[in-house]
Order: structure tokens, then C-alpha cells, then sequence
């Protein structure tokens, strides 16, 4: 701040004389006003009773004659020059009274002031007496040495007197501010409020207490300060206010580090609104600037900015001990790749950064090493000027844009929770700031301290999403093998990042005799442990369907497994291998008989949609979750005509944020009822139909469009308990298969068909019958009434039998025994030649 010094001082305007009232005493002390020349021109009614003169035989005359004993005129020569200097004077004088009485007068003389053009002085005074004269003693020492800034204004607002304290807070001289306005000579302040705040105690009397304003003084222009200050009104004996008195006490220092407090207050609300690393660094840089500084960069570890890579180097460890053995670890000069993933300026688009975001940057400040990111201190440079030669040595890019920007002061903070290194945070001011303080250090500590948390959260939040996802994706099925019985479609949307990945799974299994079984299920939480619970029980969902269990079964054998999984947890531990509650949803389609049989564990009924577009939702029953036991579940049953659709879902797709399961299946239901739509799209509109935000949990959606076996491709018949049955079945096989135009398969598929049959003949009862299937491969199924399973074994030498299943086993794709409530079927499945698949 400049300011002129005034050629002339406007002078305030005249005080009526009964109005006059000394700054230095009470509404009983005599006040005069006289002019340099002695005249007395103003006399007050206090005056008057003290020397018992009125004002008419007063004023205009020389106050001379006031005085018993004539002054040397040395001594008030020098009075006069103190006054004109602004310290004005104190002192004891003898004075004649109207009736001639002398009596002993403590007088007080304020500085100069002007005055209708006149330079004028305030003289107060009061009789002496023995108690008084020590009371005025310090008075006089406590008004000119007081640590707090006084000043008395007159009613237009001008200074009329102020103490030696409010002189040097605000740095601008005595002589430049009586007789002005606090606007004319403090411009650093918000004057307009001031004067408002002075104006309020002059028209009502009512003194104002700690009216704190900010601003910036000729004291200390490099920084704001704080001021705290009071305003009384001044009246006379007949209650009149002709002007005010305030003090004033410099709280720069409360009010900064209430500042600091409220900095750090506001960063926990400001930084950490997302569990993402980059945005997290964002929010520290945003919030920095331009409140605690001018420009702010944050650089992290390579492996913190990318958490999907290998994690950061907790302290103390190999890469960052710097007395290890390793290449690294043994050489302090090494500079770890960070990359800067934030920065924000006061000028647009952050001219003073040698690295953009992304780019891998080196910002350690000099003479510092790796060490300083692991077990320093955050340092301060107040003056970066005094320690160029350092940078000049080790960045001359940085002393480049550092000179051009004015970049002066800098604090360079490193990021560390919980042990780990995480980065660097370095903050900078440019010229138009006051440089960085030994206190700005622990409030950049702090700040940078709740952004590592943050930071440290959102790098082990998104490590862990990203592994739970892929997890679960690697479980997830990579193709859908519906062969010729269904065409299907799914589409499958994990929890946004608020929830996380959860335990939802879908898949389709093929099992013998052509049918295709569709599962979908639900994993209760979020995270690794949902994605792993899920993946151990898709896996035994594959396992028991191979076992060609009816759908009550398998779920009652999934539902024993989830117990046992849950009894195997210690008491009051919660691990990942822990269900804490699961729902499934398990149905076989066979297009054979177009019927599909399904059974539930506390999972939402399927969809289905008939072929002339009519949606339906199965009663089917409902059955308890998984992990309860005790309950059984059952199976319900219904026909589906070819190009018939069936939807599976998880709860995540009804409920979305109202939580309501009955809106939601009427939603879907409509969604699935849209015409022309080939499998995937329909599949892709459904889930956005129904999901137009973000939802809080894992979507999965499985569609399926039935298709019909034609009868041309199913030969059947009875066989007769007869061994000599054998070769009769063998030559309409023969049949059978030419016109399928399976010749190639002739030969392995008679010897199948007669292993099979003979088993049957020779170990099971009847009735026995026989059943061919083509379709994508070509199965062979023998039927019977019993229920012992055959068991495939190692023949010796010498043995004459046993050698059947051995080689139905060494000719076939795959073979397998079903249970069915009339007995068992063994079944056999051969791929077909290339010409006929």
C-alpha cells in the first residue's frame, strides 16, 4: 500500500462550545478550546463551574488572563512544539477563579488539531487534590503507553487525538491521520463497515464491544491481520454525544489460528467424498487453493496411483531402507516414480507445473532423497530465492518457472497412513501472498495427513473392487452352451462403487439326454468374500448337476453345504469363507417333453413369456435361503412351447433404489413383453429399462428361448428281457442311424447300444427300453427299473467280463447314470462326425 502525505489537514468541524468534551477525564472536568495564539474559543458549562467565568466573558479573549502567575514563555513554546508534534502535554497550573481565588489545576493539552481553519488545542482540567494527583499520574502513563491503540473522533468521523499504540499498529503517522478520516488514511481496510459500526454508536449512544475486521496495515503490508475493537460515545455533563472513543487490539494472531482450525475442519467435509484415488488428490488440490495457497501439486507412487498394479512400499521396508543390500534400497540417490495425478492454480491452466497429470514427475525437494518420502519431515521453504543454488543444481527447469511465476515460498509434505508411502504434497505462494510460516507447517501436515487416509482408503477400496470383479468374472461363465435346446442371452452389471461387487452368478449347464439346466443366484455382501462365497458355490452347483439331481435335490444338497460351511467358521469370527446368506434359482429344460422343472431357495420366481407375448411369473414355491435347513424345498413344473422365453434374475434388477420387489416384476414384465427384438438386445434394453441410475447391488439377467427337439431326431423303444433282444436292438440302431446319416457312427454305436442293453438284461429289471437323441451330439440311453448304478472297474487278464462299461467309457464323450422315480437311465454321449454336426 502507498499513501501521500496531505498538503493541508482539513480541519474538523467546530464542536458547539457546551458540547465540548476532554478524551482524558470525565463529564466533570473543565474543557477548553484554545487556538495557537491563545485565544480561547470554545468554554464548556464545566468550565464555568470550575473558575466560575461564563463562556461571553471568555471567549474570544486571550486565556491569559486566566492564569494567576504568568507562564515563562519558553516553557509554553516548548508545551506548544510537544502538542504540534502529537504528544501534546500534561502539568499542574495556578489558576485565578471570578471571585479571585487561585486554586491549583491538573491540565491536560491535547495535540493539534484544525478548526475552522485555525490550529487549535483541547485543554482540560480539574482541581487538584492529593488523591487525584497520583490517580492522574497513572492516567497519564496508562493513556500514552497503554498496549492497546485509542483514538477519539468527532462526530463527522475525524480523528481529534490517539495514542502512541494505535499509531504503530497502523503504521501511518500522527500527524497524516488527525483531522482525516479513517478512509483517507487506511486504505487497507474496510472503512465503509467501520465508520457504519461508528455511525450506529453516535446516533444511539450504545457502545459496541469486539468488532473484529481484517485488513492490511502499513505496519506489516506483507500479511493480513486481524483487529479486535470497541467503540464508546463521549458526551457532556447534559448527556450530549459529540463524538466517540475506540481502542483497538491487534488478534492477528487468535484469528489465524482460528483460520487454521477451521481449514482443517472444512478439509474433512471437502476432501474423501469418493473412495477414488485421483479424484481424492483432486479434492486436496481444490481445497488448497487458493485458500492456503496459490499453487498445489500432490505426485503418488506409481503403484498408488494404479492400485491394480503391485501395492506401495510400507515404510521400513527393503525398497525404501536405505542401509539394505539391494540396488535400490542400498542408494539414497534414487528417485521413486511418482506420478502426478493433481495440481490446481490460481491462473488457469497451471502454467507454473513442469509435469501435466499422468506424467511421471520428480518433485523431490532438494537436498532431499528417497529417505525424506519414508521418515521425513515436511519442510518449509519461506524464501525458495535463498536456497536456489540448490534447485539451480538438481531441477534448473523448476528455478525457470519458479522466477517467471513468482513462485517465492513453498511446503513440501509427505503422504503416509497406516505406514505406507503414498507420495508428495508440495504447496507454493506466489508473490501476491505473504510467505509461508512455521505454523502454515502443521497446517499443511494436518491436511495433507486426512487426504493420505483418504487416499490410502480409496487405493485399498478400488484394489479390492477391481480384484473382487475380476474374480467374480473369472467365475462368471465366458460362453452360455445351450446347444440346440436354447438360445441364450445374459447381461450382467456389478453393484456401483458405493456397494461394491457383490455375489450374484447366473449359468448354463448341459446335461445328458439333451436337456440344459439355467441357474441364477445371490450371495449376500459385497466385496472379495461375496465374489469367493459365489464362486464356491457355482462350482458346487456344476458338480451336483453332474450328478443329474432333480432341482429339489440339488438345492437341498447345496443347502446342506452352506451349513457346513458356516460350522466350520470359529465362534464369533466372520471370514471370507463364511455364507452369511444365499438364494438360488435352479431349473432343467428338456426339449424333448417342452416341459421345464424348477425349484427355488428364497430367490424371485422366473419370467416367462409365452410365445404370443403373454408374461407370466410361475407359483412357484418359494422355499427358504440357503444356510437355514430343516425346511425342504420343492419343485413345480410347466410347459413351455417352443419360442417360449424365460427370464432368471437377481433382486438387484426388481428392487433398485425404491426397494420395491412388486413394481419392480411389473416392470420387468413389461420390458420383456417388446416384440422384434433378437435375444441380446432384448436382453440389453431390459436392464436399461428397468436401471436408468447407478444400483446398490449386483444385476444379473438370464434369457432363454426354448426350442423343440423334433420328434424326427428321437427314436425310442421297449427291449424285451431276452437276451436274444440284443441283436435286434443292434440292427435298428443300424437303421436308425442312417437315416440320421450317422453311418460313421455305426460300428462304436452298436457296441454302446449291445454293452448297455446286456448290462441291463444281465443286472437290472425290466421293463428296459432304449432311447436315440441327435441333436449337437448323439446320446444313447438305456432305462430300467432299478436303482443300483453301474460301476466302471478294471477287468484282469484272466477275468471273462467286465470289460463293458470300460470300453462304453473309451468309445463316448462322456457317460453317466440319471436316478428317475421309475429307476435310473445310463446314458452315453458321442460327438457327431464333421459332416453331420
Amino acid at each position: 500500500m502507498t499513501s501521500a502525505v496531505p498538503q493541508s489537514v482539513p480541519g474538523p468541524e467546530p464542536p458547539q462550545p457546551s458540547a465540548i468534551q476532554s478524551p482524558f477525564g470525565t463529564a466533570h472536568d473543565a474543557t477548553a478550546v484554545v487556538t495557537t495564539a491563545g485565544t480561547v474559543i470554545g468554554w464548556t458549562r464545566s468550565a464555568q463551574d470550575l473558575l466560575g467565568h461564563r463562556a461571553a466573558e471568555v471567549v474570544g479573549r486571550s486565556a491569559g488572563f486566566l492564569l494567576a502567575v504568568p507562564e515563562d514563555p519558553v516553557r509554553v513554546a516548548r508545551i506548544v512544539e510537544r502538542c504540534h508534534e502529537g504528544s501534546g502535554w500534561s502539568g499542574v497550573a495556578v489558576v485565578r477563579r471570578r471571585d479571585g481565588r487561585r486554586i491549583e489545576v491538573d491540565l491536560r493539552v491535547s495535540a493539534s488539531f484544525h478548526l475552522e481553519g485555525q490550529e487549535c488545542f483541547l485543554i482540560s482540567g480539574r482541581e487538584r487534590s492529593p488523591e487525584r494527583t497520583v490517580g492522574q499520574s497513572v492516567l497519564n502513563a496508562f493513556l500514552t503507553s497503554a498496549p492497546v491503540g485509542m483514538a477519539v473522533v468527532s462526530r463527522q468521523l475525524r480523528y481529534v487525538w490517539m495514542n502512541a499504540t494505535l499509531e504503530s499498529i497502523g503504521g501511518v503517522p500522527r500527524e497524516q491521520r488527525l483531522g482525516r478520516r479513517m478512509g483517507e488514511v487506511l486504505p487497507g481496510l474496510d472503512t465503509d463497515a467501520i465508520e457504519a459500526v461508528m455511525r450506529g454508536v453516535l446516533e444511539s449512544g450504545v457502545p459496541v464491544t469486539d468488532y473484529e475486521y481484517h485488513g492490511w496495515s502499513w505496519a506489516d503490508p506483507q500479511r493480513e491481520h486481524a483487529y479486535s475493537s470497541s467503540f464508546f460515545p463521549l458526551t457532556d455533563a447534559d448527556g450530549t454525544v459529540w463524538g466517540l472513543c475506540y481502542m483497538v487490539v491487534d488478534v492477528t494472531d487468535r484469528w489465524q489460528a482460528q483460520q487454521r482450525l477451521a481449514l482443517v475442519h472444512d478439509a474433512g467435509a471437502g476432501i474423501g467424498s469418493t473412495l477414488d484415488v485421483w479424484r481424492t488428490a483432486e479434492e486436496l488440490a481444490e481445497f488448497s487453493v487458493p485458500r492456503f495457497a496459490d499453487f498445489v501439486t500432490v505426485d503418488l507412487l506409481a503403484p498408488v496411483a494404479r492400485p491394480e498394479e503391485p501395492g506401495p512400499w510400507p515404510t521400513g521396508t527393503a525398497p525404501l531402507d536405505t542401509t539394505a543390500g539391494s540396488s535400490r534400497g542400498g542408494d539414497a540417490r534414487y528417485r521413486p516414480p511418482m506420478c502426478r495425478v493433481a495440481m490446481k492454480s490460481v491462473r488457469e491452466g497451471c502454467p507454473e507445473a513442469i509435469f501435466q497429470i499422468g506424467d511421471m514427475a520428480d518433485s523431490l525437494p532438494p537436498p532431499h532423497d528417497v529417505r525424506f518420502l519414508s521418515h521425513g519431515e515436511p519442510v518449509l521453504f519461506p524464501i525458495l530465492e535463498s536456497t536456489g543454488h540448490l534447485w539451480e543444481a538438481e531441477q534448473p527447469d523448476r528455478v525457470a518457472k519458479f522466477r517467471k511465476y513468482g513462485l517465492h515460498s513453498l511446503i513440501a509434505v509427505p503422504m503416509r497412513a497406516r505406514d505406507t508411502v503414498l507420495g508428495l504434497t508440495t504447496f507454493f505462494r506466489t508473490v501476491n501472498r505473504p510467505p509461508f510460516e512455521p505454523d502454515d507447517v502443521l497446517s499443511a501436515r494436518e491436511l495433507v495427513a486426512r487426504a493420505a487416509v483418504c487416499v490410502d482408503n480409496a487405493r485399498r477400496y478400488t484394489r479390492e473392487h477391481a480384484a473382487a470383479l475380476t474374480l467374480q468374472r473369472s467365475l462368471l461363465p465366458h460362453m452360455l452352451p445351450g446347444g440346440r435346446a436354447l438360445d441364450v442371452a445374459s447381461s450382467y452389471l456389478p453393484a456401483d462403487a458405493k456397494d461394491g461387487v457383490g455375489g450374484d452368478w447366473f449359468d448354463v449347464i448341459p446335461l445328458s439326454s439333451a436337456r440344459v439346466a439355467l441357474v441364477v443366484g445371490d450371495v449376500v455382501g459385497h466385496g472379495i468374500s461375496a465374489a469367493a462365497t459365489m464362486g464356491r458355490l457355482r462350482t458346487a452347483v456344476h458338480t451336483l448337476a453332474d450328478m443329474d439331481l432333480s432341482p429339489d435335490e440339488l438345492l437341498a444338497h447345496l443347502d446342506d453345504l452352506v451349513i457346513r460351511l458356516s460350522d466350520e467358521e470359529p465362534e464369533g469370527e466372520v471370514s471370507g469363507a463364511a455364507v452369511l446368506g444365499a438364494t438360488c434359482l435352479y431349473a432343467v429344460y428338456d426339449p424333448v417333453t417342452q416341459r421345464c422343472t424348477m425349484a427355488r431357495a428364497g430367490h424371485p420366481p422366473p419370467a416367462v413369456v409365452s410365445p404370443n407375448g403373454h408374461v407370466s411369473f410361475p407359483e412357484l414355491p418359494a422355499g427358504p435361503p440357503l444356510g437355514l435347513g430343516g425346511l425342504p424345498f420343492e419343485t413345480a413344473e410347466v410347459e413351455l412351447p417352443e419360442g417360449s422365453l424365460i427370464a432368471l434374475y437377481t433382486d438387484g434388477l426388481i428392487e433398485g433404489r425404491d426397494r420395491d420387489a412388486e413394481r419392480g416384476m411389473t416392470r420387468l414384465g413389461g420390458a420383456l413383453a417388446q416384440r422384434g427384438l433378437p435375444l441380446d438386445a432384448l436382453c440389453t434394453a431390459v436392464v436399461e429399462q428397468l436401471l436408468s441410475v447407478p444400483q446398490p447391488d449386483d444385476v444379473a439377467l438370464l434369457l432363454a428361448r426354448t426350442h423343440r427337439l423334433s420328434p424326427d431326431y428321437v427314436a425310442s423303444w421297449d427291449v424285451p428281457s431276452d437276451p436274444a433282444a440284443v441283436a435286434d436292438v443292434r440292427a435298428r440302431t443300424s437303421r436308425v442311424l442312417k437315416a440320421w446319416g450317422l453311418e460313421e457312427l455305426e460300428m462304436t454305436t452298436e457296441l454302446i447300444v449291445s454293452e448297455l442293453v446286456t448290462n441291463a438284461l444281465r443286472h437290472a429289471t425290466g421293463p428296459i427300453r432304449l432311447r436315440l437323441l441327435r441333436q449337437s451330439v448323439l446320446t444313447c440311453e438305456v432305462s430300467d427299473a432299478s436303482s443300483t448304478s453301474p460301476r466302471l472297474r478294471h477287468a484282469r487278464t484272466t477275468d471273462e467280463g467286465g470289460r463293458g462299461l470300460f470300453l462304453v467309457a473309451q468309445l463316448t464323450r462322456r457317460w453317466g447314470t440319471r436316478y428317475t422315480t421309475a429307476g435310473k437311465s445310463i446314458w452315453t454321449e458321442q460327438d457327431l462326425p464333421q459332416t453331420a454336426a
